[in-house]
């Protein structure tokens, strides 16, 4: 990423930078044709997308190398990756070593599929939700029948829904 002077089309460059200050950061760029200079300022969400990305902060002191990225993830050698254990599966293979709660996760998306039915009207007018929000809606759907204590979702509850949701 770059920015461009818009008066003289030319690659600003880095003059400072400071923070990150309580998650903050400043960063100021100059024109090196007409001395233009743009501060960009972060919050401290901007901040740890920055960090969490790998972006570097005060441009680079040498040239990229080709495949950099690929190189520094591969530096560490993982030989274990490749051994066989003997070990026995997991008895619920979603609720890895790597979250505590993801067992948790599971069982209340299971309890929650079991809990709530859907009548045929219902389930046609979803399909007609556009496919790209449908799961959102059908959960906030789910969920209002829930708070009310219905078992099965109707098109009344649907309506009572759209209608409490501002949908």
């Amino acid at each position: 990423m770059k920015f461009l002077c818009v008066e003289c089309d030319e690659p600003m460059q880095l003059v400072t930078s400071q923070g990150p200050d309580e998650g903050s950061l400043t960063v100021t760029f100059g024109c090196p044709r007409c001395s233009r200079r743009v501060a960009m300022l972060t919050n401290p969400l901007e901040t740890q997308l920055i960090r969490s990305l790998g972006v570097k902060v005060g441009g680079r002191t040498v040239p990229a190398a080709p495949f950099e990225h690929l190189r520094s993830s591969l530096a560490r050698q993982r030989v274990e990756a490749f051994e066989e254990t003997l070990e026995t599966p997991p008895a619920n293979p979603t609720a890895g070593a790597g979250c505590p709660f993801a067992g948790m996760i599971v069982d209340q998306e299971a309890t929650a599929q079991r809990a709530t039915a859907w009548s045929a009207e219902a389930e046609a007018r979803v399909e007609r939700i556009p496919s790209f929000i449908r799961p959102m809606a059908k959960k906030a759907i789910e969920r209002y029948a829930e708070s009310k204590g219905y078992r099965t979702i109707t098109e009344t509850v649907m309506d009572e829904a759209r209608a409490a949701l501002g949908m």
